[in-house]
């Protein structure tokens, strides 16, 4: 299992569009997903055992940003075939599992991760109203390990902040995670 970072927020990257299907039966595009104030696209899986340990605080925040309006999606980009714990039917228990209140998409061709650019799980990419990317970092300070008193949630006051001004943090913590399962 490889481990990586998320490289660094690229200035002037726009969200690219896509049209995916999600764990609900329903095709989602970027467009359908907007929200008023942003939109945050999470690069995500089943099985990495990074996802796995922020996955309650990310949908406890995920749930606060969408009554900001901030519009949210998952994606799942890894070779289901040699990663079958990433299958779309375990991806619908993975979702109901965690209480999902935000579209799970499948990437079967890869192609949407490829247009990101995302590299782990979890990749988490940010936007402001105008699909500008102002976030590309981690949940929050705990990482994988417990969350406690003195954790800062970053990735929710950033999009916070995206919310009510336009633009995300100076700085920004990269998120860590298991890599993508690229197909051959």
């Amino acid at each position: 299992m490889a481990l990586l970072e998320t490289p660094d927020r690229e200035e002037h990257f726009t969200a690219p569009d896509f049209a995916l299907k999600a764990t609900d039966g329903q095709t989602y595009t970027l467009e359908r997903l907007k929200g008023e104030k942003g939109t945050l696209i999470l690069f995500i899986c089943n099985h990495c055992p990074y996802v796995k340990a922020v996955i309650g605080r990310l949908v406890e925040d995920v749930k606060i940003l969408q009554g900001q309006g901030i519009g949210v999606a998952a994606i799942m980009s890894n070779d289901t075939a040699s990663y079958p714990a990433d299958s779309f039917e375990n991806m619908k228990v993975f979702a109901k599992e965690h209480g999902f209140t935000f579209p799970y998409l499948i990437d079967e061709t890869q192609q949407v991760a490829r247009a990101y650019g995302a590299v782990c799980t979890p990749d988490i990419f940010g936007f402001n109203a105008d699909e500008a990317l102002e976030y590309r970092g981690r949940v929050d300070s705990a990482g994988p390990k417990d969350a406690d008193e003195n954790t800062v949630r970053e990735l929710r006051e950033a999009m916070l902040q995206i919310a009510r001004t336009g633009t995300g943090p100076d700085r920004q913590s990269p998120s860590m995670g298991c890599s993508i399962k690229w197909r051959e």
